[in-house]
C-alpha cells in the first residue's frame, strides 16, 4: 500500500469517526468480489443477452423471454444461491454494529449484506431483491431457493402452485420503476445523513445514483470508493480508486482502534 493509500485510508476512517449518521450507498463492485460478475462489465450478462429480453414488458407478455430468463437463473449466471459476502460486506454490517451506520442503500439484488449481518430493516434495495418472487395473481410470496427447485425439478417456466398465476421475481427489471416507499426513504435517509460513502458504484444508473447527490446537498461529506473515477469524484471528500474489499478492511481496522 502506498503512502497515498494510506492518507486516504485514514481520512476515509476519520470521517467514520467523526460522524454519526452514516449512509452506505453499494453498487455492483463491492459484490463482483464475491464472484457475482458486473452485468455491464467485459464478459459481463448484457454483453452476452440483449437487455431487451429482460424489459418488464417483454417479461409479463413473452412467454419466450420469460423461459429465457428462468433459463438463466436455474443457470446460475446471475447470481449463484450459494454466493457469500466479502470483507467489503462485512466491513458495512461492522459500521451498524459499531452504531455508526444509519443505512445501507444498495443497487444490488444478491441479498449480500443481509447475509453479512446487516439488519434487515437497515437495507434499502432500490432494485429489489433476488431472494424472493412474487404471484401477479394471488400475491403469495415463494423463495428463490423454492423457486430454483422447481426449475431442477424439469419446470421451464414457473407459475404459482396456489393459482397458477405468473411469478415475476422481486427484482426491478428494466422499463419498471423503482418501488415507491424505498425510493423516498432512501432520499430521505440520503439528505439527512452527515457522511455518504459509495462503494462499488460508477454512479450511472438513475435515479438511484441521485442518492450520494442528495447526501451532499443535504451538507454531508462523500467518500467514493470504487475502481473506475465517477462524475461525482469532484464534488467528494475523499476518492479510493482501488478493491472495495481491501480498502473496507483498512479503514475498518483504523476506525476499530479509535473507537475502542
Amino acid at each position: 500500500m502506498t503512502s497515498n493509500e494510506q492518507f486516504l485510508i485514514q481520512k476515509v476512517a476519520d470521517l467514520i469517526v467523526t460522524s454519526s449518521k452514516v449512509v452506505v450507498f453499494t453498487g455492483a463492485g463491492i459484490s463482483t468480489e464475491s464472484g457475482i460478475p458486473d452485468f455491464r462489465g467485459p464478459g459481463g450478462l448484457w454483453t452476452k443477452y440483449d437487455p431487451e429480453i429482460f424489459t418488464v414488458q417483454r417479461f409479463l407478455h413473452d412467454p419466450e423471454a420469460r423461459k429465457t430468463y428462468w433459463k438463466l437463473r436455474g443457470s446460475g449466471e446471475f447470481v449463484h444461491s450459494d454466493v457469500q459476502p466479502n470483507p467489503a460486506h462485512y466491513a458495512v454490517a461492522e459500521l451498524e454494529k459499531i452504531g455508526k451506520l444509519d443505512c445501507v442503500i444498495t443497487q444490488n439484488v444478491d441479498g449480500l449484506h443481509e447475509k453479512a449481518g446487516n439488519s434487515p430493516d437497515k437495507v434499502i434495495h432500490l432494485h429489489g431483491t433476488m431472494e424472493k418472487v412474487k404471484c401477479l395473481q394471488c400475491g403469495r410470496q415463494y423463495s428463490m431457493d423454492e423457486v430454483y427447485r422447481w426449475i431442477a425439478g424439469g419446470i421451464e417456466v414457473p407459475d404459482c402452485p396456489e393459482c397458477s398465476g405468473l411469478l415475476k421475481p422481486q427484482v426491478v427489471f428494466f422499463g419498471e420503476a423503482m418501488p415507491a416507499w424505498e425510493t423516498a426513504e432512501a432520499q430521505r435517509r440520503s439528505e439527512n445523513c452527515d457522511l455518504c460513502i459509495v462503494i462499488g458504484s460508477s454512479l450511472v444508473v438513475y435515479p438511484a445514483a441521485l442518492m450520494p447527490q442528495y447526501a451532499l446537498q443535504g451538507g454531508a461529506r462523500l467518500a467514493i470508493i470504487n475502481r473506475e473515477p465517477t462524475d461525482l469524484d469532484p464534488s467528494a471528500d475523499v476518492c479510493i480508486h482501488e478493491g472495495a474489499g481491501k480498502t473496507m478492511s483498512a479503514i475498518m481496522a483504523i476506525v476499530r482502534e479509535k473507537i475502542c
